[in-house]
Parts: C-alpha cells; sequence; structure tokens
C-alpha cells in the first residue's frame, strides 16, 4: 500500500513507498504497546496530543560521534501504517480480555493525525539531542515506538561502523562490504549493506542490496574455483575477441603461456618463482576468458609470490595484448602489509621489463576479518592495498551490539514531562524542544543546543549561554558565525505545514561524507577522541530543574 503525504493545504504532494522490509508491518513491536495501547483507549487517554523523543543517550565503539540512520524507513512504516484483518484477528486472539470495541479502533488507526520531526539522515549526531520528534495521538504514537526504535538502533550503529572504517582506512581506498554470510539473518546482511555505504563504503557483495538500493556491486571469484581446476586441459573454447572486437586470439591459453615463459626469464624476477601452479593458472586463465573487462584474482591459494602472482600477470598481460586491462588482485591471508609490497614491487618490475604503461598501479584489495584495528595496524606497517573488503566485525557490529536508542515522552496535552532516575544520564529532558548546530570561525561545528520550541534561535553574531543539561559548573558563551537548525518536518499529518522530501540513498550517503569531513578531527580520532558538546539554553535549563525538582518525590527522615 503506498500512501499519500499530506503537503500545505491539505494537498498530497507524493507517495510513500512501503517499508523495504516486508517484515516491518505494526505487530513488528513489543506487546506492552499494545496492552498500553488498549489502557489508555479504556481510560479515554487514547486522543490525547503525545510528544516523543528519540534519541540515544551515549556514541557507540569509545568515540564521540553517531551517524544518524534509518529515518527513510520510518517515514516509509509510518506512512503505511495500517493493521490488517488479519493481524487484527491475531490480536484479538492474543489480547481476549480486551473489548471488541478497542479492535475496532485499531481497526481505523492511521498516522494522518502524527506530525515527524528529525534531523536529516546522513548527518552526523550526538546524545541527548533529539535524533525524531514525533507528535500526534498517544495511542498511535505509542504504537509506534519499538518499529522506529528497530528501525533506527541497527541502522545508525551499522552507518556509525562503516564511517569509522572509512575514517581510519582513508579517503582514496575503495571500501566493500563482504558480510553477508556472516550477518544476522537476512534483514541484518541487507541492513548492514545498506547501511554500511551510506556510512562511506563504496559497494558490497550482496546482490540483493545492489537490486534493492542500487548499491555498485563487487566481488570475483573463491578459493574454491581455482581448487576446482586441475590442469589447463580443462579449457575447451581458447579463443577471447580483442576488446575492440577487431581481432580474435584462437589460442588464448598459449598466449597466458608464452607470457608466463617471459615473466620467467625476465631479469627483474629471475630467481623469485619457480615452476608455479597449473590449476591456479588454469582457474584464472578460464576466468579471464569469462570476464576480461572484470579479470580479478584471488591469489592465495596455493603461494601468493611463487604462483599467484606470476600467474596472474600472465593472464594479465595476455588480456592487454587483446586490449583488456585486468583489474587486480585480491588477498585473503597471510602478511597482508608485508604480501602487498611484494605484489606492488613484482607488478612495477612487470611495467618496467615490458613496458605496459600503468601496470605498476594494478589494484591490490584485501579482505580475511578486517577491521578497525587491522586498518590501523596496516596503516603503521606501510602497505600497497587499494581497496579492502570488511565482512564479519563491520555488519556484525562486532565491538558493539547495540546503539541503546530509547523514546521518551517529553510532552501530553501541552504539559511537559520528564522522566527521572538515580542515574543523571538516563534523565530525559522535558517538553518539545528546538535543536540548533553552531558553527565557529574555521567553519566547524563548536556545540549543539536544544531550547524550547518557543524561544528566539540563535543568531549568527550574538553571544549565547549554552549550558550542559546537568551539570550546573559546565557552561560557556559562544559567538556562533553560522547556525543551522537541525530538525525540520518530514511529516506533516494534517498541519498543513511545508515537507521535507528523503533524498535517495546515493545522496544521503554523500551528505554524510560531507558532514564527517566537517568535524574537527580531535572528535573523530580513534584514540582519546574529544567530547562534542551539547547543550541547552539557559532558559531550557532552568526549566529543566524547576520540573525535576517539582516531580522528584520529597523524602523524609526519621
Amino acid at each position: 500500500m503506498d500512501v499519500k503525504a499530506n503537503g500545505p493545504n491539505g494537498q498530497l504532494p507524493g507517495r510513500v513507498p512501503p517499508p523495504s522490509n516486508k517484515m516491518v508491518t505494526p505487530l513488528l513491536t513489543d506487546l506492552y504497546q499494545f496492552t498500553m495501547a488498549y489502557a489508555y483507549w479504556k481510560a479515554g487517554k487514547h486522543d490525547e496530543r503525545a510528544v516523543f523523543d528519540l534519541y540515544f543517550r551515549k556514541n557507540p565503539f569509545g568515540g564521540e560521534y553517531t551517524v544518524f540512520a534509518g529515518l527513510d524507513e520510518c517515514i516509509r512504516f509510518l506512512a503505511n501504517f495500517k493493521l490488517t484483518d488479519d493481524e487484527i484477528s491475531f490480536l484479538r486472539q492474543t489480547m481476549p480480555s480486551c473489548e471488541d470495541e478497542f479492535f475496532d479502533f485499531l481497526r481505523g488507526l492511521d498516522c494522518s493525525e502524527v506530525e515527524l520531526y528529525a534531523i536529516a539522515e546522513g548527518m552526523v549526531v550526538f546524545p541527548k539531542v533529539p535524533l525524531i520528534r514525533i507528535e500526534g495521538p498517544l495511542a498511535v504514537v505509542q504504537l509506534l515506538e519499538t518499529p522506529f526504535l528497530n528501525l533506527v538502533n541497527f541502522a545508525s550503529l551499522v552507518a556509525t561502523n562503516a564511517a569509522r572504517h572509512r575514517f581510519v582506512a582513508g579517503k582514496s581506498k575503495l571500501l566493500m562490504e563482504f558480510g553477508l554470510r556472516r550477518a544476522q539473518g537476512p534483514d541484518g546482511g541487507l541492513s548492514a549493506s545498506k547501511y554500511s555505504y551510506l556510512g562511506g563504503f563504496d559497494a558490497t557483495s550482496n546482490v540483493a542490496a545492489g537490486k534493492l538500493f542500487g548499491i555498485p556491486l563487487r566481488g570475483t571469484h573463491s578459493h574454491a574455483f581455482v581448487s576446482s581446476y586441475m590442469s589447463l586441459d580443462e579449457i575447451v573454447d581458447k579463443s577471447l575477441q580483442s576488446s575492440d572486437g577487431s581481432s580474435s586470439c584462437e589460442d588464448f591459453v598459449g598466449l597466458v603461456q608464452t607470457w608466463l615463459s617471459k615473466i620467467q626469464r625476465s631479469n627483474s624476477l629471475r630467481g623469485v618463482f619457480g615452476e608455479t601452479n597449473q590449476s591456479e593458472l588454469a582457474a584464472f586463465t578460464s576466468y579471464a576468458l569469462a570476464f576480461p573487462n572484470q579479470f580479478l584474482a584471488l591469489v592465495d591459494t596455493y603461494d601468493v609470490v611463487r604462483s599467484g602472482i606470476p600467474n596472474f600477470c600472465a593472464v594479465a598481460l595476455a588480456l592487454n595484448d587483446l586490449g583488456y586491462k585486468a583489474v587486480g588482485i585480491r588477498l585473503d591471508s597471510g602478511d597482508l602489509a608485508y604480501l602487498s609490497c611484494e605484489v606492488r614491487k613484482f607488478f612495477r618490475a612487470i611495467e618496467k621489463d615490458f613496458g605496459v604503461l600503468d601496470f605498476g598501479k594494478t589494484s591490490i584489495s584485501a579482505s580475511n576479518d578486517l577491521n578497525e584495528e587491522t586498518l590501523d595496524a596496516l596503516n603503521k606497517q606501510g602497505h600497497e592495498m587499494d581497496a579492502f573488503g570488511i565482512g564479519t566485525y563491520l555488519v556484525t557490529c562486532y565491538v558493539q551490539a547495540a546503539l541503546g536508542c530509547v523514546f521518551k515522552l517529553v510532552e501530553i496535552n501541552n504539559q511537559p514531562r520528564i522522566k527521572l532516575s538515580e542515574d543523571v544520564t538516563k534523565v530525559s529532558i522535558p517538553c518539545k524542544k528546538r535543536s540548533y548546530r553552531l558553527y565557529g570561525k574555521e567553519g566547524l561545528p563548536l556545540v549543539d543546543i536544544m531550547t524550547g520550541e518557543n524561544e528566539p534561535p540563535p543568531k549568527v553574531g550574538e553571544r549565547i549561554l549554552c549550558r550542559h543539561p546537568f551539570n550546573e559548573s559546565k557552561r560557556a558563551y559562544v559567538v556562533p558565525q553560522k547556525v543551522d537548525e537541525l530538525m525540520k518536518c518530514y511529516w506533516p499529518g494534517k498541519s498543513g505545514k511545508e515537507r521535507e522530501e528523503l533524498p535517495p540513498l546515493k545522496d544521503i550517503r554523500e551528505r554524510c561524507i560531507n558532514q564527517l569531513e566537517k568535524m574537527r578531527p580531535d572528535h573523530m580520532r580513534r584514540l582519546n577522541p574529544t567530547p562534542y558538546k551539547v547543550s541547552v539554553s539557559a532558559k531550557l535549563y532552568d526549566f529543566i530543574h524547576f520540573l525535576w525538582l517539582n516531580e522528584a518525590p520529597v523524602g523524609e527522615l526519621q
């Protein structure tokens, strides 16, 4: 079902497609959401106007930033929110004590009365600042809690994990997500592919993700392909047409063998290797015949330097004779830094000895359970890799299992509400708020500040007091050189407000990359990053603490 979103004057600007995953329905929630909805309905509170904030309390992976992701899927879910007869029948069986009229109420529920405000997907975000604010009838907004948390938590965690890997690898490296086989189920795999791309990866091996989300696909053969060959005699069709179609080589296998002999006699490479593995040579040759424009070989099935690389070079040079350019090689085991340097020397020797332009720059990629730490170690050791395929540690977010977003009521019927705790980090910031990013003289973000909804916004060049929400002594004056309001309306309901359009995934990815580049390096570093400051206005600070004292019970000593 494609549901239209209301725009100005009640017009419907466009349809919102359903969630990418068909499992994302109103039943993808915790039972207590429906029991609360019944209790609200029973008490006559279900239509009270409620405001909830979705935010997180701490940045993941020991870092000081997070990438916000999952908003697109939240809007899709909200726009298509409708319980089917079959779903209502199941709820009736699950909650047999509930009155029949309640299920009639559920049958008529949609999100036409809901408004959603959010920070743009792909933005760099920080603790306590609402990522999403949802306003609407209490019962229906309550039913959005678990699905929204499900759609934002993992998405933002993976996007942040991807951004951290990108930061360590560097801008120039090709990063490929190879994690489908290790991901937590089909949806875990698809979500990881989508949000790794959003977070700065260049491609995925996941074909379904390529189709669904338009992510570039990359991949080559496995070790099984290499070991499945025994000899060159298995190659029956040995012909290959030149890249421009002007001629044909009838014995490409013979051409490969000729080049291997030339490499063995090369002055620069004499003594580097002896006889190479012929089954490996057969596999590479066969793969090149199948994909002459995309020849990328896995070279570590037997021995990288003594067999894999000379065999690859022989096939690559044969392709070069016919106008093709080999893509490169992949290393999946061993001392990656050392091997990449040896491979680069081999490629440069080939270019020098045989005059093949740019052969020394042939791509070297690596895989084998890479993570942030191994990328950092490779950088310190010195390596010649151009690309990395990263799987398990990326898609499972091995270092941290969850982001920990929460969904808290901050206002009902225009009355601010606060959630208290002995743990001050769990105290919520009440009332409907606006949030801004303040920039300093160098054009970099200095601080995020939250204000009450009706407070005047911060102005460029105007001195403003920024206060820590809960720590009285932490405060600073800021004179912003630029001010960005963070939250925009992405679902207006029937309010008639203008609605922000959701850009395509590639544009969200570009926004993420640009945002990360604007952050101060000390906020981004892996070890001991500087915390980014999140604050509230002086007026909101006073109100938080007034409400805190008002709501906290007073003890009595005896």
